[in-house]
């Protein structure tokens, strides 16, 4: 017992004793030893990229190779972590000369620059080993630059350059991209003037040329000596002569592509004389869409495609060269496929707008597939018949020609025109259209208010005198209806030409009645022939007629406009376009009928001959129907005649054909009265009994009056067997 008792108190003083034992830092109690304690099996301690020594109740950190603390020996807690250490920023040089050093974590590597190559041959070189960058020739390297361009080596690289006469794309002078492209100069184009050339224009394209070749050319000084050249030149001297014109014009067409090579960027200029404005693209893609140039007097749109042409350089231009005063004397034109002399009564076009050359970079402008347009504001507000033209120096020893241009829109302040090929172009405005006008709208305003009063009284006379209605004056009726209305349209609309679509209206709705009156007047012929070989029968159905006289024209006009619907219309007047021969689809059925009415006559006349000859107890009809034919090709004669002379009217025609044309037109009706009314016994007799009638004021109607007057019409006829009501 006393033994158990003194181990307990044994245990009780040890456990004392070791309870009052302290470790220091960085070690451990271990059975009441202190022992050290290793830092360095905590993971981490040290962070990346370091290494960890443990010391006698401590530690301490230091980084690998290629990193670097703060200080050399740290802890956790004072001096880090590690950091990368750039070798290449340290050490410029590490490397050596033409190479190129980059750092990577810990360490570095070392390449070749570019342009250069190592001398074994590796990627990747070690200055200390003695490796060195060597130089590559990259002008050894077949096709390095792009065509009509020398390749020069350089330390480390190359440049190409254009060879002399080239000039590149992007107008600089060094160049490695081969989307650059080496662009021949067209000097040559400077010095393809003839000998005619009047000595101050060989000066000046002495002088563009030699700009041209030299080895820094500048296009915004060639174009200013053009611009300098010529505001002395235009200023002291008038073109009198053609060849003059001629050696102006293609001056400035020569020089301007040349300009347009040599321009860094769009550019304007402008004198006295002159004024020029020019689009510049410079992009290895080639532009697209639309564009416009303007100066206050013309306007030119295009589009890009049409500029680039075919093969795109690297670059594109447009130009818009503009003279405000070019002095041009009266000169012969070509107006469509007329020739007009070079004097003002032989040619009555003169200048009204002001003259532009148009260039591009595409060479191949002569026939453009899809038409530019200029718009031209006119140096007079005057309204006639005006002619988009431009300069051809091949015919004629020089003229203005309408070919390949064409009027759009016209009116008293602007011309639009459409032109197939670039030129210098112009509007020409006719001077006999403003001759006399106020003379034939005269004559037009009372003739054709004359007709249609006579076509008035003949419309009711065969509409409601029943003693004279027969399938002949069924015939008259639509035939003065169609007419009427068509001088009525003519008088009112033929000059409304501000609106295009009302003008082309009002051109199809007169091609359609003239072409009716035309219609009616084959159908007279037809009956006539009828009357004289049928002896019963001899009336036509009013279908028939219908159909022949109101729906053959009809038929007629809906597929002109199918086939070409702008034909209606013109900025001069509401008619047909004599363009592409047009007007054929009114002139062609025209000809046909009168030949058709002509052989229907000739055989009506030959079998009148064959029964007057011979015994006819029917003679009373015949001399009527005789009266009749001749009353027919008298009216045949007189709207033949008009629409020959109308031919003349709507070209460039004269001064007589024009009031032939008039006269002819406007007194349609006042004939068709006299023929058709007071040449007739039976008409006149009505109007005579309708007068009595008037004068002694009686209260009957007029229809009663009628059908009286019809009644005994009929026994007069029936007591004297003339048979006139069946003709």
């Amino acid at each position: 017992m006393w033994r158990l008792m003194f181990l307990a108190l044994l245990l009780v003083v040890q456990t004392s004793v070791t309870a009052s034992v302290t470790c220091g830092p960085g070690y451990a109690q271990d059975r009441g030893v202190c022992e050290d304690e290793d830092e360095c099996e905590e993971e981490g301690i040290c962070g990346n990229n370091a290494v960890c020594y443990n010391t006698n109740g401590s530690y301490y950190c230091q980084c690998e190779q290629g990193y670097r603390a703060k200080l050399f020996n740290f802890t956790q807690d004072k001096g880090g972590p590690c950091k990368d250490i750039n070798e290449c920023t340290e050490n410029k040089s590490i490397c050596g000369p033409n190479a190129v050093c980059d750092n990577i974590p810990g360490s570095y590597q070392c390449s070749c620059a570019t342009g250069f190559v190592a001398s074994n041959g590796q990627k990747h070189i070690n200055a200390r080993q003695n490796v060195t960058c060597d130089d590559i020739d990259e002008c050894s390297e077949e096709n390095i630059c792009v065509l009509n361009a020398k390749c020069i080596n350089t330390n480390g690289s190359y440049f190409c350059t254009c060879h002399p006469g080239f000039v590149a794309s992007n107008m600089e002078e060094k160049f490695t991209t081969r989307e650059v492209r080496c662009n021949e100069l067209q000097c040559d184009r400077l010095g393809r003037q003839s000998e005619e050339v009047p000595q101050v224009l060989q000066d000046i394209l002495t002088e563009l040329k030699s700009t041209c070749m030299q080895k820094n050319a500048n296009g915004e000084q060639m174009l200013q000596i053009l611009v300098d050249a010529l505001e002395v030149y235009l200023s002291e001297t008038s073109l009198t002569d053609t060849k003059n014109i001629t050696s102006v014009l293609d001056l400035v067409e020569n020089t301007l592509p040349v300009v347009g090579q040599l321009l860094h960027s769009s550019y304007s200029q402008s004198s006295s004389q002159t004024r020029v404005e020019m689009l510049v693209h410079r992009n290895p893609t080639p532009p697209h869409g639309p564009f416009n140039l303007s100066t206050n007097k013309v306007q030119f749109s295009s589009d890009w495609e049409t500029a680039v042409g075919d093969s795109y350089l690297g670059f594109a231009s447009a130009s818009l060269f503009e003279y405000t005063d070019l002095n041009i004397p009266h000169v012969k034109s070509l107006i469509g496929n007329q020739y007009h002399g070079p004097n003002i009564s032989a040619n009555p076009y003169q200048l009204n707008s002001r003259v532009v050359t148009i260039e591009v970079t595409n060479q191949n402008t002569t026939k453009l597939t899809k038409p530019v347009t200029l718009r031209f504001s006119h140096l007079k507000d005057l309204k006639g018949k005006v002619a988009c033209v431009f300069w051809d120096s091949k015919k004629e020893g020089g003229v203005w020609s309408s070919e390949g241009c064409d009027v759009v829109k016209n009116s008293t302040s602007y011309t639009v025109c459409s032109c197939k090929h670039l030129s210098s172009f112009a509007v020409l405005l006719a001077l006999y259209e403003q001759k006399n006008v106020f003379e034939l709208q005269l004559i037009t305003w009372i003739g054709l208010g004359l007709s249609l009063i006579c076509l008035l009284i003949c419309i009711l006379t065969f509409w409601l005198i029943r003693s004279i209605q027969s399938t002949r004056t069924t015939i008259h009726l639509h035939l003065c209806i169609s007419l009427f209305i068509a001088d009525f349209i003519f008088l009112v609309g033929i000059s409304q030409t501000d609106n295009r679509v009302g003008c082309g209206v009002v051109a199809g709705l007169l091609h359609y009645f003239f072409l009716a009156v035309f219609c009616w007047m084959c159908l007279e012929g037809v009956q006539l022939f009828r009357m004289v070989v049928l002896v019963f029968n001899t009336t036509l159905s009013r279908g028939y007629l219908m159909a022949a006289g109101y729906g053959a024209p009809a038929i007629i006009v809906i597929l002109s406009a199918c086939v070409n619907y702008k034909g209606y219309g013109t900025p001069s007047y509401c008619w047909l376009n004599l363009e592409n021969g047009f007007i054929w689809s009114f002139f062609g059925p025209v000809c046909a009928i009168i030949i058709v009415n002509a052989v229907f006559f000739m055989i009506t006349v030959w079998k009148l001959a064959q029964k007057f000859n011979s015994l006819n107890p029917d003679l009373g009809n015949l001399k009527k129907i005789k009266t009749f034919t001749i009353t027919a090709i008298a009216q045949l004669c007189v709207l033949g005649t008009m629409w020959i002379f109308g031919c003349f009217q709507f070209d460039e025609g004269t001064l007589v054909m024009s009031y032939l044309f008039t006269i002819f037109n406007s007194l349609q009706g006042v004939l068709v009265f006299i023929m058709h009314c007071l040449l007739s016994k039976q008409v006149r007799d009505e109007y005579i009994r309708f007068l009595t009638c008037l004068t002694a004021r009686q209260k009957s109607s007029y229809s009663e009056f009628s059908t009286n007057q019809s009644s005994k019409s009929q026994v007069s006829k029936n007591s004297h067997n003339t048979g006139e009501s069946r003709i």
